[in-house]
């Protein structure tokens, strides 16, 4: 379900399994909880959300203080934030930003629209991946719900296994990966990056196309980023 990547004293970092919901889902306990009850403390915070199917980094404060100062921090976009996905094809442009206003479509689904009145603004690199696909590092500055996902399949290359808005559900995970976060905190510096090519995170992260991606992408916050 999860596997603790940092702790100290005023949160910790876990890489979140994929398929696990964050929140309580289908009668399982929520993943909180369990944290919690793994580290033997009493409560932990939720500071922001990964979905379901998304792998990866997710801070939980240990503190109500910690947990607000967090959020100031998510508020105000001073966490770097870098996401890894798989998507099915060639996208539209090899790179650059993603920016639009998201609506509600079909049930579960969002889409991106040409107005820019609050947009959703992610920006991207892509590599060639395995068979056609095509490995992807963003970095969204907004935080909207299912931003990535939306983003990816606006450029024409929707992420593999993503159920919603994919077309070959029937992988074994959705391809979305929370790799790297950056920011200061308590007057203290952090830098975070989980790599996915382990068993428990999906067989394609482990190819020959993603493992060369993934070596130039080593340090995302180093990279030269496309214009916003």
């Amino acid at each position: 379900m999860f596997d603790i990547h940092f702790e100290n004293d005023d949160f910790v970092v876990i890489n979140k399994h994929p398929g696990v919901s964050v929140h309580k889902d289908d009668g399982d306990t929520m993943l909180v909880q369990d944290v919690a009850g793994h580290l033997g403390v009493e409560s932990l915070y939720l500071v922001h959300r990964l979905d379901k199917m998304t792998s990866g980094l997710l801070i939980l404060a240990k503190r109500s203080d910690v947990a607000a100062e967090f959020a100031r921090l998510f508020k105000n976009r001073e966490i770097e934030k870098y996401y890894l996905a798989i998507g099915c094809k060639k996208p539209k442009k090899k790179q650059g930003t993603v920016s639009g206003d998201m609506e509600r479509s079909r049930r579960s689904s969002w889409k991106l629209v040409a107005t820019k009145q609050n947009p959703a603004i992610t920006q991207f690199f892509t590599l060639a991946g395995e068979n056609g696909e095509r490995a992807f590092l963003c970095k969204p500055l907004t935080g909207k719900t299912h931003q990535i996902r939306v983003a990816l399949k606006s450029v024409g290359s929707a992420i593999v296994g993503d159920p919603i808005y994919g077309q070959n559900a029937d992988e074994d995970r959705g391809y979305l990966h929370a790799y790297a976060l950056r920011f200061s905190l308590l007057g203290h510096d952090f830098e975070f990056k989980c790599d996915p090519r382990t068993p428990s995170l999906g067989c394609k992260w482990n190819s020959a196309a993603l493992s060369s991606a993934l070596e130039q992408w080593s340090q995302p916050w180093e990279l030269t980023w496309p214009k916003k």
